[in-house]
């Protein structure tokens, strides 16, 4: 490998699910003195620990990890709110003499941190409200048609079922009377300078990738998966929050409702985990060219010239 970096730079470790990157990051976290970030927009929510595959609180105990389960299924997170929880608590982790390590399978919040996100005005609380009621009213198809009225930029964007982000793209044009578009064009301003970040990519041939995410689904199911989506189905959240649509979730709640077999949902659920898998390995291509690739499958046997490079 190259020439290392400062030794209190970001340590980025991004890959698809189940390809072994969250251990990686324990390994390294417990090498440098680090705290781990979490950079996973599903890990997120607190009644998601099975589901999501968040870390133990055995591998918690082992290093600080920070901002896992804290928000509540009910809520709706987003890349802007994770931007500015993540500069927090690298100001924290400065203070504190911890190295960070940022570990997840979301493309965007890596983007969002190495390159800003557009600078949109904050929305206020009664427009929010006005168009999440209207949503549940008119549903999604009526509010696009509404949209694109008004802002056709937007609604080209859009898919008409696309019930959050057509809500959003309301929300702004009503806050700022500006499209979405235009602000999508403001640059914005990096959390972390990219060239002061060591930043891995970790990669598995896709038919062993698949393989250990199918096993990893049975062990959700083992650990008690089921009872975990019993228990969200009881809050009777809005189907269209971004933790409903966790993957596994929506198959589960089948199987909850009398509607599926628990085989049918586990095979559903892994032919979802690897369509997000594609999806994922898509965007790394796309996106994260520059960063250095590890091969999950030689992970152990490079632990040393990676210890060396950070």
């Amino acid at each position: 490998m190259s020439e290392p970096q400062n030794t209190h730079s970001p340590i980025l470790i991004a890959g698809p699910t189940a390809s072994g990157k969250s251990a990686l990051a324990l390994a390294i976290a417990e090498h440098v003195g680090g705290v781990i970030i979490n950079a996973d927009s599903m890990q997120v929510y607190r009644e998601l620990r099975i589901l999501t595959a968040r870390p133990s609180p055995e591998e918690e105990a082992r290093v600080p990890h920070t901002l896992y389960g804290f928000i509540p299924a009910s809520d709706a997170y987003s890349a802007g709110r994770f931007v500015a929880d993540v500069a927090d608590v690298l100001a924290k982790a400065r203070q504190a003499g911890q190295r960070p390590v940022i570990v997840g399978g979301t493309g965007l919040y890596f983007k969002a941190l190495l390159e800003g996100l557009s600078p949109i005005p904050s929305i206020d609380p009664a427009i929010r409200e006005h168009w999440r009621a209207e949503a549940e009213r008119r549903g999604a198809a009526e509010l696009h048609r509404e949209l694109a009225a008004r802002d056709t930029r937007m609604a080209d964007r859009l898919a008409p079922n696309d019930t959050q982000r057509i809500v959003r793209a309301l929300e702004v044009i009503d806050q700022t009377g500006k499209s979405l578009a235009d602000w999508q064009q403001v640059p914005g301003v990096p959390v972390i300078d990219a060239a002061n970040s060591v930043r891995f990519l970790v990669t598995l041939d896709r038919e062993d990738l698949h393989a250990r995410a199918d096993a990893r689904f049975d062990r959700m199911i083992a650990s008690g998966a089921l009872d975990e989506v019993r228990e969200l189905e009881a809050l009777q959240l809005d189907p269209d929050l971004p933790a409903m649509r966790a993957i596994g979730v929506r198959p589960l709640l089948d199987v909850v409702r009398g509607q599926s077999s628990i085989e049918g949902a586990a095979d559903a659920a892994k032919a979802e985990t690897r369509q997000y898998i594609k999806r994922q390995e898509t965007w790394s291509r796309r996106n994260m060219i520059s960063w250095k690739q590890v091969n999950a499958q030689y992970m152990e046997s490079i632990d040393r010239d990676i210890f060396a490079f950070i």
